[in-house]
């Protein structure tokens, strides 16, 4: 496994985004190399919407193309104010381009890593992170996410993820890791599982559902749910009290 020290640096990680934007600007798949995505993305949609009615801003971290918030606007019916947040220039600018053709709320870009952002605290009705957080590093990088998030949004406001991750037992993930190879070979061929499996490896490093789910406690929200999870991909959320 590659050492904490040996993996992407953030301008590398913003390279490879930066000349993949047309791969995660299709609504109907997201990002295909992610099992049950379509899936995940109407989970995290409508798990938001019923656990936060009132959606008047709304904050994607690792926005991507716009997918999650443009799904998100359709399904709630009502204009809302959108913080759309990548470490990709070119993706920010698409998923503006799109975003707008369905939403006439307040449009604010963030270019940046979420990390360090300068976001507004008690702001957020709903903030989504599809397919990001797995950049985090070490424990005291999730931990710091975490609670960033906590602060971001408002008194009952919610997070919902949809994610890569690992897990606890080693002969389970060792399963799961398995199953995912045989999805890729399915999906694009033995050659395209490998490249997959050597940029998760170098760029990655997820961490259990389970962990997640109890870092959200730890960092102060009242109310967890596991929504789905297939192999190594789960959705999630938790709601601030």
């Amino acid at each position: 496994m590659t050492n904490q020290n040996d993996k992407s640096t953030t301008d590398e990680i913003r390279e490879r985004f930066d000349n993949d934007v047309e791969r995660f600007s299709v609504l109907e798949t997201g990002q295909s190399a992610t099992i049950d995505a379509p899936l995940a993305m109407d989970l995290i949609t409508q798990a938001a919407i019923a656990a936060t009615p009132a959606i008047t801003r709304v904050l994607d971290i690792g926005c991507g193309a716009g997918n999650n918030t443009i799904k998100l606007r359709r399904a709630l019916g009502t204009d809302f104010d959108a913080d759309l947040l990548d470490l990709s220039e070119p993706m920010l600018t698409r998923a503006e381009q799109r975003l707008r053709a369905d939403n006439h709320g307040e449009i604010r870009l963030w270019h940046d890593d979420f990390r360090t952002a300068d976001l507004p605290e008690n702001s957020y009705d709903v903030i989504l992170a599809a397919a990001v957080l797995h950049h985090l590093r070490d424990d005291a990088d999730w931990t710091s996410a975490f609670k960033k998030i906590h602060r971001l949004l408002r008194p009952g406001g919610s997070v919902w993820i949809t994610d890569l991750v690992s897990h606890e037992i080693a002969d389970v993930h060792q399963l799961m890791w398995s199953r995912y190879g045989e999805y890729l070979s399915e999906l694009g061929g033995n050659e395209y599982r490998e490249k997959v499996f050597e940029y998760i490896e170098k760029e990655d490093s997820p961490r259990p559902v389970t962990y997640q789910l109890d870092l959200f406690r730890e960092v102060g929200f009242a109310s967890v749910e596991l929504l789905h999870k297939n192999s190594c991909f789960a959705a999630f959320g938790a709601i601030k009290s």
